[in-house]
């Protein structure tokens, strides 16, 4: 009988290495169940010849993977739509293997077509679905393989692929809400800076030759727009350089910042406590760990693997920290809620519902409804930021121009004072 090792989670939290005998994957993976183990990894045990047909089998894996190099990632909307369609052939009761074959040539050329034929193949080369696509992280992240695990381990693989489709669909429909609410004021505000520089490029200064004809002193406010006006052209360096490249140096300067731990958690500090922007960054944080978590809890991952996960998706630093700190507390045998309120990351009303979840056993139910509410309040939050900007842009947008237009014929109007003045 084939000898299998596995590795697992126990009911703690820790982690267990160990084999077992049993006449195929799928019976080692129900006894281990059987223990009361989450497992993690599971791989047949061999000696020699079966070192040797790892090491050829590698190779062979080396050549098919060749394609799947690339630049960047698979497109999150790509997998969910994958991930929807799995879901619902594992439901209709086909093979995974044959699942898979079908959406591979449904896909269209590219990488995920190729990593899709690669994880059939690895799969039919003995690997779980899990396994095989862990080795592709472009297009799985690490909460995408767990769940996976999760769903193959309880024997639920449709289900916990229609609860990866949800999940991935509102993170996406949340996205797509907040650059589309940007989309108008960045415009704006874009086409604004380029009427404003050419008026600084090409009328300010034609407007200075006419004032220098007449030789007479001019208005400070009129003195000052001249003045930005050359140092907008003539500065050193240019007034137009310095408002070009400014917010790409803060970009990148910003992006060297966060490649140090230290760095993020100051970068994602300062956002939270921009006000307005700085509260809809919050909601949405809390309202990604609470679903990633509810999810994978829901799933059947167990509380101290998922907080990792959780932690590490986050993709906010602050939370990451807080999250870490939370595991280590409920791995010393506290409950969820008492570190979390030790954070203050959150609201006391997510506390309290966190409380209330780990009372009656429904912590999962309860962290998704959290995450429910809070996407709910960050559409409002970003349609009110949106209707806010709109009126701001107006004030601001009008005060520029207003400037400009009185600092431009204000001297006009004294110069035609003065000749009717004199002509009288």
């Amino acid at each position: 009988m084939p000898t299998f090792q596995y590795e697992a989670m126990n009911q703690a939290g820790q982690e267990v290495k160990d084999e077992l005998e049993a006449p195929s994957a799928e019976e080692a993976l129900a006894k281990i169940r059987s223990l009361g183990y989450y497992p993690t990894k599971l791989r047949p045990k061999g000696g020699r010849r079966a070192a040797k047909a790892a090491a050829s089998g590698a190779a062979a894996a080396a050549k098919r993977k060749k394609g799947t190099t690339g630049i960047g990632k698979v497109k999150v909307k790509e997998i969910t739509q994958f991930t929807r369609q799995l879901s619902t052939l594992q439901d209709a009761g086909l093979p995974i293997l044959r699942s898979l074959r079908i959406l591979e040539q449904q896909q269209k050329p590219g990488m995920l077509r190729a990593i899709l034929r690669n994880v059939a193949d690895d799969i039919e080369g003995g690997s779980t679905l899990s396994e095989a696509m862990a080795t592709y992280p472009k297009a799985f992240d690490r909460l995408y393989c767990n769940m996976v695990a999760a769903g193959e381990a309880g024997g639920v693989l449709d289900v916990i692929l229609q609860r990866l489709a949800d999940f991935m669909e509102k993170a996406q429909r949340l996205k797509r809400k907040v650059i589309g609410a940007m989309i108008y004021p960045i415009v704006v505000i874009t086409f604004a800076v380029l009427i404003v520089a050419g008026i600084m490029v090409a009328v300010v200064p034609k407007f200075k030759e006419i004032f220098k004809d007449f030789g007479t002193s001019l208005p400070s406010i009129t003195q000052l727009l001249i003045n930005i006006s050359e140092w907008f052209v003539m500065g050193k360096p240019p007034g137009w350089v310095v408002i070009l490249f400014t917010p790409l140096g803060v970009f990148l300067f910003l992006k060297l910042l966060k490649q140090s731990k230290s760095g993020r958690y100051a970068v994602d500090l300062i956002k939270l406590k921009i006000p307005i922007l700085g509260n809809i960054l919050s909601k949405t944080a809390v309202a990604r760990f609470t679903r990633t978590l509810g999810t994978l809890l829901a799933a059947g991952v167990p509380i101290l693997e998922a907080i990792n996960i959780t932690r590490e998706t986050s993709g906010n630093e602050v939370y990451a920290r807080a999250l870490g700190s939370i595991h280590d507390e409920i791995r010393e045998g506290e409950s969820f809620a008492n570190p979390l309120r030790a954070t203050k990351i959150c609201d006391p009303i997510v506390i309290n519902m966190i409380d209330v979840g780990e009372e009656t056993g429904d912590l999962d139910k309860m962290l998704i409804k959290i995450a429910d509410n809070y996407d709910e309040e960050v559409e409002v939050l970003v349609d009110g930021l949106v209707s806010l900007l709109e009126p701001v842009m107006v004030v601001v947008l009008g005060g520029i121009v207003g400037f400009i237009v009185i600092a431009l014929f204000l001297p006009l109007v004294s110069l035609i004072n003065a000749v009717s003045g004199g002509g009288a």
